[in-house]
């Protein structure tokens, strides 16, 4: 049940009501009516834009028709008053009843409660993390996964067929640099000393790698040149990096449906294919790209390459995909990949990257709009950089990695479920600060407390009742008398878990899901309120001496904990049964 969309229905039909009545022109779209939260609580408990999107296209004031809009609103039993506000936008109030058949839907439908239908039917790939293979995890793929993971749970939520994918990068050289520094590993295994030159990854991680080559193939590689044994160790390197990986995501709750490997388009005709197809719609050319705008390097000059024209597509200049020695251009791989990814047959593509790729945004659009004719949509979402303190000081770089924090660093600091929430308290975009201390304190500050804090407190009472010997199965709790519930605190909960099915299809609309944590911490601020009143006023208090009463009270506080519990689960959270 979505409260929000039954209200757009019936603004809708009182819209066309009017029009059959000749008070609005045939034909108006009403794609843009809305009806959602007021941004102030005080006008009501909806508001709707009716009177503002359709005024110009009917040539009538919007004060007009917001006026004969709210005439037959209120002739609703649901409406308990629609009026004007401002130069015609319109606030609603609900009756009681329109709010508790909210929470007897909750109890019904339990976690599935806000599930939505606007992806049945489409195929989407969610392609996330696909770091070089190279070493472990760190704190900036530890976002993206997280972010990517989230979005995915939060698209199946919606109805979407979703899959999970990870690119391997491992065509690059950068993963010759990596079968160099485990073969220095192995002959450290040998008893040999060694030093890592510049460029080369000097991780501890390293060490076992060099070990388990050791004992697979003894000294075959000892005093060999590079040629005898680079490729053998390229492959072994690669797949221990890719297991140190998956473990690193499974300690974080991801999970992949997929895993592709980019050297899997090298010789296998992938690559060509994905060219051709554009060469065959005209837009591969040979030609010679200008010097980059502001600046001409010294050692620039103009040579001819093989190039994608993708400003037809809404990119700022055309790229080279082909190298004037007849290699190709890194961009040329990404190409085919996505072009396997549209010959797969999905209905839409999501890429996350790390804040780093923004200046290949245009340019991927623009390959896929080409590649699909302009049927699949791909979004890209970047996640900027998060900054890691721990007792004020920004935290250390870790030894074993060489280089940077790892994934593992933070998690084995707070956890998994911390981890994740912390990581979508803020959009994608924006910076996040991720304060070891902060993170796990006990306060309202701290949100992954004051959301969980809230699901305890539920499993707290639903234990006390229990003790008191009252039935809180959920179908005792389904029965119970919803208009015991009258006070405005309690009315104010169950309006804000009506918000949670609107919530979730905007957030998948939009490919955000922290605004499914942002959701839950406001959530709780409204359950945590209603608590703290019981201290003052007992009659708000959830165990009551009578039990019918207890039961409608249990009720609503079940109702917010199973919310809770669902928005947590998109965002790979567990749900905790009491605090310490």
């Amino acid at each position: 049940m979505n409260l929000f969309a039954n209200i757009r229905e019936l603004v809708l039909d009182c819209l066309g009501q009017m029009t059959a009545e000749g008070q609005l022109p045939e034909g108006l779209v009403l794609t843009n009516v809305t009806v959602e939260p007021p941004r102030d609580p005080a006008h009501g408990d909806m508001a709707t834009n009716a009177a503002m999107v359709l005024a110009k296209p009917a040539g009538l004031k919007p004060r007009d028709i917001a006026e004969a809009l709210a005439e037959k609103l209120n002739t609703d039993p649901r409406v308990v008053s629609a009026s004007v506000a401002g130069p015609g936008f319109l606030n609603l109030r609900l009756s009681p009843e329109a709010w508790y058949d909210v929470l007897d839907a909750i109890l019904v439908a339990g976690t599935g409660f806000g599930r939505a239908d606007i992806g049945t039917g489409q195929r989407v790939n969610v392609e996330y993390v696909s770091a070089n293979p190279t070493g472990p995890l760190h704190v900036g793929h530890t976002r993206g996964a997280v972010f990517g993971d989230a979005l995915a749970s939060l698209l199946d939520f919606a109805g979407y067929d979703v899959t999970r994918e990870y690119y391997i990068n491992d065509g690059g050289a950068q993963v010759d640099v990596l079968a160099r520094s485990v073969y220095l590993r192995y002959l450290e295994a040998h008893g040999q000393e060694v030093a890592f030159a510049d460029g080369t990854y000097p991780g501890d991680y390293l060490i076992p790698v060099g070990e388990r080559l050791k004992a697979l193939k003894g000294d075959a590689y000892v005093g060999q040149p590079e040629e005898f044994w680079l490729q053998d160790v390229r492959a072994f390197a690669t797949d221990a990096m890719m297991d140190l990986i998956r473990a690193d995501l499974k300690a974080l709750g991801v999970e992949m449906d997929v895993f592709y490997s980019e050297k899997s388009l090298y010789g296998t005709g992938l690559i060509e294919a994905a060219i051709e197809d554009l060469k065959a719609k005209g837009l591969i050319y040979e030609g010679v790209l200008e010097p980059p705008k502001g600046k001409k390097p010294e050692d620039w000059e103009p040579r001819e390459q093989t190039l994608f024209r993708s400003t037809e597509h809404g990119d700022d200049v055309d790229r080279p995909v082909k190298k004037s020695d007849g290699s190709w251009t890194y961009f040329a791989p990404d190409i085919a990949y996505h072009y396997d990814k549209v010959q797969r047959g999905f209905d839409a593509l999501i890429d996350v990257f790390g804040a780093d790729h923004g200046g290949y945004v245009k340019r991927m659009k623009a390959a896929v709009s080409a590649l699909s004719d302009g049927k699949t949509p791909l979004d890209i979402k970047l996640t900027q950089l998060v900054k890691l303190f721990k007792n004020g000081e920004p935290f250390k770089m870790s030894k074993r990695a060489g280089t940077f924090v790892t994934l593992r660093d933070v998690v084995d600091q707070v956890g998994p479920d911390v981890t994740r929430f912390v990581m979508l308290t803020r959009k994608n975009d924006a910076m996040l600060d991720f304060d070891f201390d902060k993170v796990l304190e006990q306060s309202r500050e701290n949100p992954v407390f004051y959301v969980q804090y809230a699901h305890a407190r539920v499993a707290s009472v639903m234990r006390k009742a229990a003790e008191a010997g009252i039935a809180t199965d959920d179908a005792t709790l389904q029965a119970a008398d919803a208009t015991l519930l009258s006070h405005p605190s309690e009315i104010g909960l169950i309006a804000k878990l009506a918000e949670w099915p609107r919530l979730v299809e905007t957030a998948a609309r939009s490919n955000e899901p922290h605004r499914v944590a942002f959701y839950l911490y406001e959530l709780a601020g409204v359950f945590h309120a209603l608590w703290n009143k019981g201290n003052d006023l007992p009659e708000l208090r959830f165990v009551q001496d009578d039990p019918k009463v207890t039961q409608s009270k249990i009720a609503l506080a079940r109702a917010t904990s199973v919310v809770i519990a669902a928005g947590l689960g998109i965002l790979g959270v567990t749900p905790a049964q009491e605090m310490r």
